[in-house]
C-alpha cells in the first residue's frame, strides 16, 4: 500500500510539472510573443535620427549597453521577480492591483458592498509578516480612507493604465507587423517599398483580428511553435554574428559604455532612449496575462528560453554594426542587414508569423483588461465570450475586437513609419510600467506589511529608470507619441462617464426605495390578486424596495404568489465560489413570499445567462427556506434594517425536472423528495434534499408553494431608468449625464441573463431619473 501511495503521489507530482511546462510552453506564444520580436525594431528606431553610428562604435555599445540592463533590470527584476508575486488570486493586470488595494484599504468604487462580501473566501486577506510594516501599513490606509480626492487619483491612475493597455493593443500589432514587412526594403528602393508594405501589413492585420474568436487556447498551440522557432532563428543568428563579426561585444555589457554614450550624444543620445525602451514592449503583458496561465509557467519560459535568445540577438546585431559603418540609406540599419541574405526570405517569412504572434499578447491582454473594468463598473458592458470551458480567463470580445482593428489600420495607414509608430507605441507602454510601479509602492505597504522605506526604494529605483524613458518618449510629442495621450483622453472620458453615471443611478436607487412600512401596509396579498408563478423583479439595490415596484402594485391588477428581487453585483475579487455565490433573505413576514437574492459574481467570472441560473436561484431560495428555522454554523449573515437577514446558502439540494405521464408515480430515492402535484403530461418539478434534521411542516409547506410557482413559469420584470441632469445642474454634469452616459447607456448590453428570457415573459417598464 506505501509503494501504491508513493508512486500515485510522484504520478500526481509529474503531471503538474507536465501541466506546468506545457503552460510555459503556450506563453510563449500568446504572453511572449510581443517581447521577442523588438530585435525587428529597436536598432532601427534607435539610429532613426537622434544619434549616428560612427567608427568608433561608441553609440552602438552604448546602446547595446542600455538594452542589456533595461532587459535586466525591467522585464527580470521587476516583473519576474517581484510583480507577479502582487497576483489578485491569480489574476493580474492594473484593475487586479487596483482590485487588490480596494480591498486592502477598506475602500472602493463598488456603492453595492455589503459586510457579506467581506466573509469571501477569495475577499480574505492573507496575512503577512514584516517587521515595521503594521504602523505603516495603518498610517497609508487612514490616509485613503479619510480622503476622498486620494481615493479618486487612484481610481484615475487605474484608468490611465488601463486606457494605455487598449492603445497598446492598436499600436503594437501596427508597429511588429510593419517592422516585419520591411524587409521588402532590401529588395527594392525606397520609393517604391512603401506602396507595398503599407497594403500587405493591413491585409496581414485584418487576418489577425478574424482569429481572434477561434480563443486563446487554440491561437497558444498554433503560435507557440512559431515563437519558437523564431527565437532560435535569431538566437542562431545571433551566435553567428558574434564569432564572426566581433567576439568581444560582450563588453558592452559593463555600465561604463552607458556613460560613455550619454556623455558623447548628450541630449541626441537622451532622445534616443525613446527608441531602446521599445526592447522591454510586452513585459507587462507577463503580468496582464496572468489569468491564462501561472506565475511560475511564466517566469520558466521567461528566464529559461525568451531572456537568453533576445540578449544573443542584440549582442548579434551589434557586432554586426560594429564592423559596418557604411550605412547606404537611413533605412539599412534595420534587423535584415544583420542576417545572412542567403537565409534573409526566410527569416522574413518567421519575422511576419512572429509578429503576428507578438500582437496577439497585446490583444490577449486588452481582452482581459477591458472585462475587469466592465465586471467593476467603469467600462460600458458588452459581449464577452468565454472560448475555453476548461480554462478561466480565456475570453472574446466581438465588439472590442473590431474596434481594435479599425483603430490598427487607420495608425498604420496614417504613420506608415517604423519611427512614428515607435515613438507612439514606446510612450504607451512607459506609462503602463509608470502606473504598476506607482500601484506596487501600495501593495508593498498594504498588502504584504513592508516598511515604506522598502517600498519608496522600489519607487525610486524603478520609478526613476521608467521616468527617464518616459521623458525621452514624451518629447517626442508631436512625432507620434500624441496618439496614444489622445487615444487615452478618449477612453477615460468614456470609462469615468460609465463609472460615474453607474454611481449616481445607484445613488437615485438607494435615495428614493421604499418604505418598509409601507410594503407591510399592503397586508399579504399585497393590494392584488396573487397568481401561481414567480415575479422576478431586477434592481441594483441590495437592501430595500425599488421605487419601481409601487410602480407595479398602483398599476397592476395581479401579481405573481412568489416574488424575487433579484440583484446581480459585482464584488472586487476575481471568482467567487459557487458555494458563496448566493446571498437570500426574506422581506416581511413568510406569508408574504416575498425574497431578496443577491448573486456575486468576481470580475473574471462566467456569467450564467440559461436555464442553469433559473435553476440554481430557485434551489438557493428554496435552500433558504430550508435551513431558516436551524442556523448551521459556518453559514454568514447580514441583517439590514430595512430587510430580514441575509443568508449565503450554497445550494445544497438540487432540483430536478422531467416529463411524466399522469400515472407515473415518483421511484424510489436515497434523497427525501418533495414533490408537486402531477396533472396529465406536464413537467414534473422535485427538489432532492440532502439528509437532514426534519424539516418543520411550515417550511414544507412554503417549498411546496415554491414548487407549483416554478411549474407556472418566471416572469421578469426589467426596468428601463432614463437619466437625467437635475435642473440647474452644471454644464458638464448636464453633458455627462443626459448626452455620454446616455448614449453608452442606449448603446451597450443589458443584463447578461436578460438575452435568454423568452420575450413573452418579459414585462419592461420605463421610468426617468432626474440626478
Amino acid at each position: 500500500m506505501d509503494l501504491e501511495r508513493g508512486q500515485r503521489s510522484r504520478a500526481v507530482k509529474k503531471q503538474s510539472w507536465r501541466s506546468v511546462l506545457m503552460l510555459a510552453y503556450q506563453s510563449l506564444g500568446v504572453v511572449y510573443g510581443d517581447l521577442s520580436t523588438s530585435p525587428l525594431y529597436v536598432y532601427k528606431s534607435t539610429f532613426a535620427d537622434d544619434i549616428e553610428h560612427t567608427e568608433s562604435n561608441d553609440e552602438i555599445y552604448g546602446v547595446l549597453s542600455f538594452v542589456f540592463w533595461t532587459l535586466t533590470l525591467i522585464p527580470l527584476l521587476k516583473y519576474v521577480f517581484v510583480v507577479l508575486r502582487a497576483d489578485d488570486n491569480g489574476e493580474g493586470g492594473t484593475f487586479a492591483l487596483y482590485s487588490l488595494l480596494c480591498r486592502h484599504g477598506s475602500f472602493g468604487f463598488l456603492p453595492s458592498g455589503q459586510l457579506a462580501d467581506v466573509e469571501l473566501s477569495a475577499y480574505k486577506k492573507k496575512d503577512s509578516t514584516a517587521s515595521g510594516g503594521g504602523a505603516a501599513a495603518s498610517i497609508v490606509k487612514r490616509l485613503l480612507e479619510k480622503h476622498h480626492a486620494l481615493q479618486l487619483m487612484l481610481l484615475i491612475l487605474a484608468l490611465i493604465g488601463t486606457c494605455m493597455v487598449i492603445a497598446d493593443g492598436i499600436l503594437t500589432p501596427a508597429i511588429s507587423v510593419f517592422s516585419a514587412v520591411s524587409g521588402l526594403e532590401l529588395a527594392m528602393s525606397k520609393e517604391h517599398h512603401k506602396y507595398v508594405e503599407v497594403p500587405i501589413t493591413c491585409l496581414i492585420l485584418v487576418c489577425l483580428f478574424a482569429l481572434q474568436h477561434y480563443g486563446t487556447h487554440r491561437l497558444g498551440f498554433l503560435f507557440a511553435p512559431i515563437v519558437m522557432l523564431w527565437l532560435l532563428c535569431i538566437s542562431i543568428i545571433g551566435v553567428y554574428n558574434i564569432f564572426c563579426w566581433n567576439p568581444h561585444v560582450y563588453r558592452a555589457f559593463s555600465p561604463f559604455y552607458m556613460y560613455n554614450f550619454l556623455k558623447k550624444t548628450q541630449r541626441g543620445g537622451w532622445m534616443s532612449l525613446g527608441g531602446i525602451l521599445l526592447c522591454i514592449t510586452g513585459s507587462e503583458a507577463m503580468f496582464a496575462d496572468l489569468g491564462h496561465f501561472s506565475p511560475l509557467s511564466i517566469k520558466i519560459a521567461f528566464t529559461s528560453v525568451v531572456y537568453p535568445s533576445l540578449l544573443l540577438a542584440y549582442m548579434g546585431q551589434a557586432a554586426y554594426l560594429s564592423q559596418h559603418h557604411i550605412i547606404q540609406t537611413d533605412y539599412r540599419i534595420g534587423f535584415y542587414v544583420s542576417v545572412p541574405e542567403r537565409i534573409r526570405w526566410p527569416v522574413m517569412a518567421i519575422a511576419i508569423l512572429a509578429a503576428v504572434v507578438g500582437s496577439q499578447a497585446v490583444i490577449t491582454g486588452t481582452f482581459s483588461i477591458i472585462k475587469q473594468c466592465s465586471a467593476l463598473g467603469c467600462f460600458p458592458r458588452v459581449k464577452i465570450v468565454h472560448t475555453s470551458s476548461k480554462i478561466h480567463g480565456q475570453i472574446y470580445i466581438p465588439e472590442i475586437n473590431w474596434i481594435l482593428m479599425t483603430l490598427c489600420l487607420a495608425v498604420t495607414i496614417g504613420f506608415r513609419d517604423t519611427k512614428l509608430l515607435g515613438n507612439a507605441s514606446g510612450l504607451a507602454v512607459m506609462t503602463v510600467m509608470l502606473v504598476t510601479t506607482c500601484l506596487m509602492f501600495l501593495i508593498i505597504v498594504l498588502c504584504w506589511h513592508q516598511s515604506i522605506f522598502l517600498a519608496a526604494c522600489f519607487i525610486f529605483f524603478f520609478g526613476s529608470i521608467e521616468a527617464l524613458y518616459f521623458s525621452a518618449s514624451l518629447i517626442k510629442f508631436l512625432e507620434g507619441a500624441w496618439f496614444p495621450l489622445a487615444l487615452c483622453i478618449v477612453f477615460m472620458i468614456i470609462m469615468y462617464v460609465w463609472h460615474y453615471g453607474t454611481i449616481k443611478k445607484y445613488e437615485f436607487d438607494v435615495e428614493n426605495k421604499v418604505s418598509i412600512n409601507w410594503l407591510l401596509s399592503l397586508g399579504p396579498t399585497l393590494g392584488f390578486v396573487r397568481v401561481r408563478g414567480i415575479g422576478l423583479i431586477h434592481t441594483e439595490l441590495v437592501s430595500g424596495i425599488p421605487a419601481i415596484f409601487s410602480h407595479f402594485v398602483t398599476n397592476l391588477p395581479a401579481f405573481h404568489q412568489v416574488v424575487v428581487f433579484l440583484c446581480i453585483k459585482s464584488v472586487p475579487v476575481p471568482y467567487v465560489h459557487p458555494q458563496e455565490r448566493f446571498l437570500v433573505g426574506r422581506i416581511g413576514p413568510k406569508e408574504y413570499r416575498l425574497y431578496r437574492v443577491i448573486v456575486r459574481y468576481g470580475y473574471q467570472d462566467i456569467q450564467k445567462d440559461d436555464l442553469e441560473f433559473e435553476r440554481d436561484l430557485v434551489c438557493s431560495i428554496a435552500d433558504f427556506i430550508r435551513s431558516e428555522g436551524s442556523k448551521p454554523s459556518g453559514l454568514a449573515e447580514e441583517t439590514d434594517k430595512d430587510d430580514g437577514q441575509m443568508t449565503v446558502v450554497g445550494t445544497g439540494l438540487r432540483i430536478h425536472e422531467e416529463k411524466v405521464e399522469a400515472e407515473d408515480a415518483p421511484g424510489p430515492s436515497a434523497s427525501r423528495e418533495i414533490l408537486s402535484p402531477v396533472i396529465a403530461p406536464k413537467k414534473q418539478v422535485r427538489f432532492l434534499l440532502p439528509r437532514s434534521p426534519k424539516i418543520k411542516e411550515e417550511a414544507k409547506e412554503e417549498l411546496q408553494e415554491l414548487l407549483e410557482a416554478r411549474e407556472a413559469g418566471m416572469a421578469f420584470i426589467l426596468g428601463h431608468e432614463y437619466m437625467r441632469a437635475k435642473s440647474g445642474s452644471s454644464l458638464i454634469k448636464r453633458m455627462a449625464i443626459d448626452l455620454g452616459y446616455e448614449f453608452l447607456r442606449r448603446n451597450c448590453r443589458g443584463p447578461m441573463y436578460a438575452f435568454s428570457i423568452p420575450h413573452a415573459s418579459t414585462l419592461e417598464v420605463a421610468m426617468i431619473y432626474h440626478v
